[in-house]
């Protein structure tokens, strides 16, 4: 890829009675137009690494207690799953047993 060195603009290949040249759109000409070749490198790919433990992304809370195992700490996130004028829902996954519920306080 060549660039014009008058306004910096990409000149484009242009063939005129035979014979290719660059040109720019400011009116700038390059008679003397090189073989353009297009080189393209592939590097080697990384394979993703899997993690065996799961890991929670959610923050930890001090939380009413697990209905399932009385638990008091819980991640929690909240989702819109009502109107837009009404408040989100809160969601509360138990540290200890996984157990899912909503808050609607």
């Amino acid at each position: 890829m060549m660039f014009c060195p008058k306004c910096g603009s990409i000149m484009t290949p242009k063939k005129e009675k035979g014979k290719n040249s660059l040109v720019c759109s400011c009116g700038y000409t390059n008679k003397k137009a090189e073989k353009i070749e297009l080189k393209e490198e592939i590097k080697e790919i990384k394979e993703i690494e899997a993690i065996e433990e799961e890991v929670e992304i959610y923050p930890l809370v001090e939380s009413d207690e697990c209905a399932k195992c009385g638990h008091k700490k819980a991640y929690f996130w909240e989702i819109q799953t009502r109107a837009s004028d009404e408040p989100a829902t809160k969601f509360l996954k138990c540290q200890k047993c996984k157990h899912i519920w909503r808050d609607y306080k």
